[in-house]
């Protein structure tokens, strides 16, 4: 139940890649590994579940009482001998003035000491007051140590080290040096998904063995030893013990953003989920209900379009009353046509609409829903739904007058004002949901595929 925190200074100061070396080289020496990843994300913790072989975990405040926060943390802590928790953009950055949001708010509500990530890059004297201003900002946060990134080489090393060690009483516990076979590809959402790079698993080895050699991995493991245990775990959740229903759901080099605790709560309610390479495979399985989360279509557009059998099967499912649910890139997948750097491809033609990419985001960062009354699986309750987007997409020249579940409060959806379009038994929205506290879509998703289940049936 050790546990850490890394955070950086900044954003795009290699933290992420840091951590998944640090993840995979712990879990090399024989421990079992949970990671977490604070805020709405699905690539990083893609790489950060392959490099431990255990799924990720996002602990985020927008979507998560701190309750619930806690609740998650202990209960996947409890079961692994090392936590390791990934922030997001720098330590004390977040929405609120505050910092209540921050990742140093999230690693005091977690007892979690904190490992800063430096970018060193043209930095030498100037590193002693950027870390004294760090720990003064909060002086009731617990910086435990250093991880210099970026390092120039060995003489640039030693100058850091001094100085550091002159300055300030915070120990450095490794020095990264640049180094190419640290660098994981990036496109418009940050890293390459884990599932479409192949070399996936030989990059993840390589950057483990860099780490280890560089960072001091038996003086971190002291210090996450030192940090108070996480409190007992919650009660499980109910489980239903019969899987009635089975769900598609498209996993493949296209379509990958899904949230392990919203797939646990699918099976939860009841379903068996059915994975489909929507690239491959010919047609559609014998599913009662299908998911299509989120990804990068566009970049496998031309596949998508050349597995017309798959393409049809889909639309034809979906023209037949299949229960379907797609989030982002499946509205992308299920849209007329998609275009991407002047090439314009085939989709599946369900939403009579064409996607267009663009070069800067359409809708970008936390989104606030309220229900139109017109949703299909509603939380008739909620005044507001908490959710999130990302997407450099737009759908334009649709046929027809939309018909949509939500009223976009904050952020962008189709419109700036619109989100969620049904048709038939069709819910396509750029926001993604999560299944949490306030917001249990999975259960309800799986009841309405249940009750056209029955339907069909009795007909």
């Amino acid at each position: 139940m050790a546990h850490v925190l890394i955070s950086a200074a900044h954003k795009s100061s290699g933290k992420t890649t840091v951590t998944i070396g640090l993840a995979a080289a712990l879990a090399g020496q024989g421990l079992s590994v949970q990671t977490f990843k604070k805020g709405p994300d699905y690539i990083d913790p893609m790489w950060l579940s392959r490099a431990t072989k255990r799924p990720c975990r996002n602990l985020d405040y927008y979507t998560m009482s701190n309750n619930e926060i806690l609740d998650t943390f202990s209960t996947h802590a409890h079961a692994a001998d090392f936590s390791l928790i990934e922030g997001n953009k720098g330590l004390y950055d977040g929405l609120d003035l505050d910092g209540g949001n921050s990742n140093a708010a999230l690693a005091t509500l977690l007892g979690a000491p904190v490992i800063l990530v430096i970018d060193a890059s043209g930095m030498t004297r100037g590193i002693a007051p950027l870390i004294l201003g760090y720990q003064a900002f909060d002086p009731a946060l617990n910086i435990a140590g250093i991880i210099l990134n970026k390092v120039g080489g060995p003489r640039h090393e030693g100058k850091l080290r001094a100085i550091i060690e002159h300055f300030t009483n915070v120990p450095v516990l490794g020095a990264v040096h640049r180094d190419e076979r640290l660098e994981i590809a990036e496109r418009h959402l940050g890293l390459t998904p884990s599932n479409e790079a192949p070399e996936a698993d030989a990059k993840i080895a390589a950057i483990a063995t860099l780490i280890a050699e560089q960072v001091d991995l038996d003086a971190i493991r002291r210090i996450a030893e030192d940090a108070p245990a996480p409190s007992a775990p919650p009660a499980p959740r109910p489980h239903s013990l019969n899987a009635d229903i089975s769900i598609g759901i498209a996993r493949d080099a296209a379509f990958g953003f899904y949230y392990p605790g919203d797939l646990e709560a699918l099976e939860e309610a009841g379903a068996k989920l059915v994975s489909i390479d929507m690239i491959k495979d010919s047609v559609l399985p014998a599913i009662d209900g299908l998911f299509i989360g989120g990804g990068f279509p566009e970049t496998c557009m031309a596949e998508l379009e050349a597995n017309e059998t798959m393409r049809n099967s889909v639309a034809n499912a979906i023209e037949g009353g299949l229960p379907t649910y797609a989030e982002c890139g499946g509205l992308m997948y299920l849209a007329r046509s998609l275009s991407w750097n002047g090439q314009r491809h085939a989709m599946a033609g369900v939403i009579k609409g064409d996607v267009v990419m663009h070069k800067v985001p359409q809708g970008r960062g936390y989104v606030r829903l309220r229900e139109t009354g017109k949703g299909l699986w509603p939380l008739l309750d909620a005044e507001e739904i908490p959710a999130h987007e990302f997407h450099y997409s737009s759908i334009e020249n649709l046929d027809e007058e939309p018909v949509f579940a939500y009223e976009v409060l904050r952020g962008h959806g189709f419109d700036g004002k619109h989100d969620g379009l049904i048709y038939r038994n069709l819910l396509a929205n750029y926001a993604h949901l999560r299944d949490v506290e306030e917001n249990r879509w999975a259960g309800r998703f799986i009841n309405f595929v249940r009750s056209c289940h029955h339907s069909r049936k009795q007909s």
